[in-house]
C-alpha cells in the first residue's frame, strides 16, 4: 500500500482556501472534507454500506471510548478497526485526550500522563503519552492524534501555557513512541485563547508534523470571532505541504470559516447527535422536524438534498417517526444530516478551484442563516 502524502490542487486566489488530496493507505481523501464521528467503531444508526453510498470519505473513532470497551487488545486480535468495523477507507482516531480532560474531578493530570476513573464502571486507568500511542498502534487507524491537554476556555494564561507545555512535552514522547510507519502521526496545536501561545504552539507542532497537523482546542465554548482570530494568528504557521485539521467542527459556518482560513479536515458529532433529537441541516436553515407546522407538510425535508431521506419521505412522515420516537427517524435524519455537510464541503471545493468560494460562502449564508455575513 502507498503511504502518506498531499497533494495541492488549486489556491483560491483571494481567500488562500485550499483544495487537495490526501493520499492513505485506505484511500484517497479529496479536501476540504467533513468526516462524520463513529465514536465506538460505529457511526450511529448507519451502515458502512451507507455510509459509502453518502461518500463519506474518512471516519473518526474515539480512543476513550475503544479502550474500555472492546479493548485495544479486542481490536487488535480482529485484525484492526478496518476489518472490526468493516470499514475499508480511511480511518482516524484521536488520543482520548478531550474525552480525559473532560471527566473533571473523575481525573488527575500529572506530567506522567493522566489518571482518571472510568464513566463506565469507576474503574481506574491512567494514559500516558506511551501507552496512548500503543493503544492507537493496537487500533490500526490510518491517520493518529497525539496526546494533548486540551485546557479549558476561560482559563488563565498561567494555566493555559502549563497545559501547553505539557502537550508539547507529550508530542515529543508520542513522536518516540510512534513506531508503525503505516500510520501518520499528527500534533496538535494548543494554546487556549492566547496569540502568543498560540504561534508558540504551531512553531512546535510544525516541526513534529510529516503529513499532517492538527488545530485542537478551538470550539469549546469561546464566542466564534475568538475562535476565527485563533486561526487567523496561526495560519502563517501551518504547513503548506500537508493538510490540516481542525479537531471538533461541525456546524456550517465553522466548517466555512475554517476553510477560508486554511482548514482541510473537520469532524463533529453533531450531525448525528441532532438528527437523533429530531433536528435537520437544510439548505434554507435547521428544521425541527418535531413542530406541529410540519404535521400535514407532505414536501421533502430538503428540495435540493440527494440524499436516500429526501428521495423518498416527507416532513410529515419524518415527523411522524420522530414523535412516536422511531428508530428510522434518527437513521434518516442521520443520513440527510451526514449528507448535507458532505455535500457543503464538495461545493467548498469545487468553488475554491473556480476561485469563487467568497460567492460560494455569501451564497449559502444568505439561504441558511439570512445574512451575507460572518
Amino acid at each position: 500500500m502507498k503511504r502518506f502524502s498531499y497533494e495541492l490542487i488549486h489556491t483560491d486566489k483571494r481567500t488562500g482556501a485550499r483544495a487537495g488530496v490526501f493520499h492513505t493507505p485506505h484511500g484517497d481523501i479529496e479536501t476540504p472534507i467533513f468526516m462524520p464521528v463513529g465514536t465506538a467503531a460505529t457511526v450511529k444508526s448507519l451502515l458502512p454500506s451507507t455510509l459509502k453510498d453518502l461518500g463519506v470519505q474518512i471516519l473518526l473513532s474515539n480512543t476513550y471510548h475503544l479502550y474500555l470497551r472492546p479493548g485495544s487488545e479486542t481490536v487488535a486480535q480482529a485484525g484492526g478497526l478496518h476489518k472490526f468495523m468493516n470499514w475499508d477507507r480511511p480511518i482516524l482516531t484521536d488520543s482520548g485526550g478531550f474525552q480525559v480532560f473532560s471527566l473533571g474531578d473523575l481525573r488527575k493530570i500529572t506530567d506522567d500522563g493522566v489518571t482518571f476513573s472510568s464513566h463506565i464502571d469507576g474503574s481506574r486507568h491512567m494514559f500516558t503519552p506511551e501507552s496512548v500511542m500503543k493503544t492507537e498502534h493496537d487500533l490500526g487507524a490510518d491517520i493518529i492524534m497525539a496526546f494533548d491537554e486540551c485546557s479549558p476556555y476561560g482559563c488563565d494564561k498561567s494555566y493555559a501555557k502549563q497545559a501547553m507545555t505539557r502537550t508539547h512535552k507529550w508530542l515529543d514522547r508520542c513522536s518516540k513512541a510512534h513506531v508503525n510507519g503505516e500510520q501518520m502521526l499528527f500534533p496538535i496545536i494548543q494554546g487556549n485563547m492566547f496569540e502568543d501561545l498560540r504561534v508558540e504552539s504551531a512553531k512546535f507542532a510544525r516541526d513534529y508534523a510529516e503529513c499532517g497537523i492538527a488545530v485542537g482546542g478551538l470550539s469549546v465554548g469561546e464566542p466564534s470571532e475568538v475562535m476565527y482570530k485563533m486561526m487567523d494568528v496561526i495560519r502563517p504557521y501551518l504547513p503548506e505541504n500537508m493538510p490540516h485539521y481542525l479537531m471538533g467542527v461541525g456546524t456550517p459556518d465553522y466548517i466555512l470559516e475554517g476553510v477560508e482560513r486554511g482548514i482541510d479536515m473537520c469532524d463533529c458529532v453533531l450531525p448525528t447527535r441532532i438528527a437523533r433529537n429530531g433536528t435537520a441541516m437544510t439548505s434554507h436553515g435547521k428544521v425541527v422536524i418535531r413542530n406541529g407546522v410540519y404535521k400535514q407538510d407532505f414536501s421533502p425535508l430538503d428540495d435540493d438534498c440527494d440524499c436516500y431521506c429526501c428521495r423518498n419521505f416527507t416532513k410529515a412522515y419524518l415527523r411522524h417517526l420522530v414523535n412516536c420516537k422511531e428508530i428510522l427517524a434518527a437513521e434518516l435524519l442521520s443520513i440527510h444530516n451526514i449528507r448535507f455537510l458532505l455535500k457543503l464541503a464538495e461545493g467548498a471545493r469545487e468553488a475554491i478551484k473556480n476561485d469563487m468560494f467568497t460567492e460560494y460562502k455569501r451564497e449559502f449564508y444568505s439561504k441558511y442563516y439570512g445574512t451575507n455575513g460572518k
